[in-house]
């Protein structure tokens, strides 16, 4: 599914300004990815289960993720991006 338009949290935007130039870079490289395909296989795109049911998750490294919410058909919200400890 292509994606269209995404809309960022404060959370997001918090943590993403916080990030060295690396992290930052690699991030905007998924986020090309995830436009053009958002259940691309090298982003292993998955459902958040539990409290967390109604989030997406995709991979950025082995442990970086980004957490998001699916609005409309075409359109997403990037939730909160980090280690593991986004979930908690």
């Amino acid at each position: 599914m292509k994606i269209r338009r995404i809309l960022y949290s404060t959370r997001f935007e918090r943590a993403f300004v916080t990030m060295d130039k690396k992290d930052k870079e690699l991030i905007v490289e998924r986020e090309r990815i995830f436009r053009e395909n958002c259940f691309d296989s090298r982003l292993k795109t998955h459902k958040l289960k539990g409290r967390l049911k109604n989030y997406w998750s995709f991979s950025i490294t082995h442990s970086f993720r980004i957490m998001f919410e699916f609005l409309d058909d075409g359109v997403a919200v990037f939730i909160d991006v980090g280690d593991l400890s986004i979930y908690k």
